[in-house]
């Protein structure tokens, strides 16, 4: 799969099937799926993995590669990324810097915020960018 940009309809359009979602959810939390894996955790057949992936692929979302004759997936975190940064545009307002969501804390309620009289413990801090 080439590195050229990706189109934000298209990408938005495959993600809005629920097998393709399922499909993406997978593979994001590995660095490469196996599509044996797929074959395990989908209610659905051999060709209908194929024909979602295909699409996954075509919208420029997943990386397919082929080992012999199994398949292996990949996702492309940069346009996960960029797509996710082309919706800020849209919706700008306070946003966590850091990881991926996964990886983040739930953010701090105020009252954790002020420290207790007496409390010489260091304190979480939160950036907020625009």
């Amino acid at each position: 799969m080439s590195r050229e940009a990706v189109a934000a309809p298209e990408a938005f359009k495959a993600l809005g099937d629920p097998i393709r979602w399922s499909i993406v959810q997978q593979i994001a939390e590995q660095d490469e799926l196996a599509c044996s894996v797929l074959e395990d955790t989908l209610p659905v057949s051999k060709p209908t993995i194929s024909y979602h992936t295909k699409i996954l692929a075509q919208a420029g979302l997943i990386e397919v590669r082929k080992r012999g004759r199994n398949y292996f997936y990949a996702l492309r975190r940069d346009v996960m990324r960029s797509l996710v940064d082309e919706l800020w545009t849209m919706a700008p307002g306070p946003r966590l810097v850091g990881e991926a969501p996964a990886a983040r804390p739930a953010a701090p309620t105020e009252s954790e915020l002020k420290p207790a009289v007496g409390d010489d413990t260091p304190q979480q801090a939160v950036l907020l960018t625009w």
